[in-house]
């Protein structure tokens, strides 16, 4: 096999791995690794001549395709995020491939095929929890587009997806490798019969699981403000933020009425964060104007995101990533606000911040970087950030999830909010920042995953994406256009119904890990121990 051939393998898999997230189906996964899969046999048949880490470079070389095509939008907000993202994320997944590559050499195929099964879950779920968190190009996300294909992610989760199309790749690749090498058709039988009950049989559960699916009426009337504000040439001072006041106002007003539960708006509506002091919250002005004209009808509550601040009153008190300036010990948070019926409020802080734009990594190492970290809000250094999900509460006794932006890439995370009573989700987000690229078009697409894992219906309210509702069977209701000016009025059911996956989370992952340490204890003293 030429270099030149190997090259072009290498590109073949970066390109197949690409296609989901460019708007293809998700069925494009099932043959992604091939190509890759044949590079690992090249290199394993002539292990004598090559040495592991030749095999590690073409890995790379696919993975970097696959990140650069996908991911490249991010260097519209911070070309420093984009070359990490794609070079670091990169270069992990050349890492895992690379591991399994050496377990292929050293195991038997069943064994080196399942080394490279839990190597990969085990990676993609240490990107839902390091501190460099970026599950974006987790393999079942591909099928986020592609809903009827994987109902019954309310069982696995996404990483579900992920184990799906690994299989369904090694599978294919053993049925291929038999014909090349023209065995019998008895030996293609067995793998082409796996092949053929893995692929067709998830389908068809997943088609019948759609078609049955029937939501409990419990109504909720809902109307999401898309105000459109461009991110780049937002200001950030007094007169701005009552020229958002307004603008949300009389967006809000074209859709709002007596039946009006819940007025959703965007992330960061507004910015100011000094004005929105959490001690003092109910003395700012855009907050009184917001509860008076809620008074206008009789049902309606608002939810809506601010960059909010917290002043401590010495160091001891403060949190490690409180800025200390002018005197002043204080937090900045990128928070969903709540104003209820009756004029009281509730406050949830973004939990799971985006790297390198509202958090410094290790921060109990790099906390002397962080004034380094560029916060697309308008302020510099990391934003502070709560432990825990919490709900907000409504009156009826309803509970909706506060999701903001980067968080609802989270399956895991999200099932905390379903846990404790939260019957709708409603995700706030700004995807202003990637500008017309798919970068979009994908955030919105994961959000459809999210209802099928806890059959939550989800209310979305983008300020320059797509805002959307959403059924628990994760269909698109009603959107609006990108880069548009809008609102929009919807019914969206609550529910009480805690699916598989809610209650036990990514245990998929939880026993990949558990395999995958065993496996490479048993790697390593392979390496060292006689034959």
């Amino acid at each position: 096999m030429s270099r030149i051939f190997r090259l072009g393998l290498s590109a073949s898999s970066g390109i197949l791995l690409s296609l989901a997230w460019l708007g293809f189906p998700g069925w494009t996964l099932f043959f992604a690794f091939i190509p890759l899969l044949f590079l690992n046999q090249f290199f394993i048949d002539n292990r004598n001549s090559y040495r592991s880490v030749s095999f590690w470079g073409h890995a790379l070389i696919a993975f970097l395709i696959w990140n650069g095509i996908t991911t490249w939008w991010i260097a519209y907000a911070t070309m420093a995020g984009a070359i990490l993202a794609i070079v670091a994320n990169s270069f992990l997944m050349s890492v895992v491939w690379w591991l399994a590559h050496v377990a292929f050499r050293r195991f038997k195929p069943n064994l080196a095929f399942l080394s490279l099964i839990v190597f990969w879950i085990s990676f993609e779920y240490f990107h839902f929890h390091w501190d460099i968190e970026w599950p974006w190009l987790n393999l079942g996300n591909g099928f986020a587009n592609n809903i009827k294909m994987v109902q019954w992610y309310e069982y696995t989760g996404v990483l579900g997806g992920t184990l799906w199309v690994l299989l369904i790749n090694i599978l294919l690749f053993n049925v291929l490798k038999l014909i090349t090498s023209k065995a019998s058709v008895w030996k293609i039988f067995y793998p082409l019969s796996g092949l053929v009950l893995f692929l067709v049989v998830p389908v068809i559960i997943s088609v019948s699981a759609y078609n049955s699916y029937t939501e409990k009426e419990n109504p909720m009337n809902i109307v999401v403000v898309q105000p459109n504000i461009d991110p780049y040439s937002e200001r950030y001072d007094q007169e701005a933020e009552n020229e958002k006041l307004e603008k949300f106002i009389r967006l809000a007003s074209t859709q709002t009425d007596d039946q009006t539960d819940l007025v959703i708006g965007p992330e960061t509506l507004f910015e100011r964060y000094p004005d929105w002091n959490e001690e003092q919250i109910t003395y700012n002005y855009q907050f009184r104007q917001l509860q008076q004209w809620l008074r206008n009808f009789p049902k309606a509550e608002l939810l809506f995101g601010a960059s909010t601040s917290q002043v401590y009153p010495d160091a001891e008190s403060a949190t490690s990533t409180a800025r200390h300036r002018n005197g002043m010990i204080y937090d900045v948070f990128n928070s969903a606000v709540f104003i209820g019926k009756n004029g009281q409020e509730q406050t949830y802080h973004k939990s799971i911040l985006v790297v390198g734009v509202e958090k410094m990594p290790f921060m109990k190492y790099l906390g002397f970087l962080s004034d380094l970290v560029f916060d697309l809000g308008g302020t510099t250094g990391s934003l502070g950030r709560q432990e825990e999900p919490t709900n907000f509460k409504l009156k009826n006794n309803w509970e909706v999830a506060p999701v903001i932006c980067y968080e609802s890439i989270f399956g895991e995370y999200l099932t905390k909010y379903v846990e404790k009573g939260a019957g709708i989700i409603v995700i706030i987000t700004n995807d202003g920042w990637w500008r017309n690229t798919p970068g979009y078009k994908q955030h919105l697409s994961f959000a459809r995953l999210r209802a099928i894992e806890s059959r939550r219906s989800i209310a979305r309210s983008a300020n320059t994406g797509i805002s959307a509702f959403i059924n628990q069977r994760g269909d698109l209701l009603q959107t609006t256009e990108w880069w548009t000016e809008d609102a929009i009025n919807g019914t969206l059911n609550s529910s009480n119904e805690i699916t598989f996956y809610v209650k036990y989370g990514d245990y998929i992952a939880r026993i990949s890990l558990f395999m995958s340490g065993l496996l490479l204890l048993f790697l390593i003293t392979k390496k060292f121990l006689p034959e």
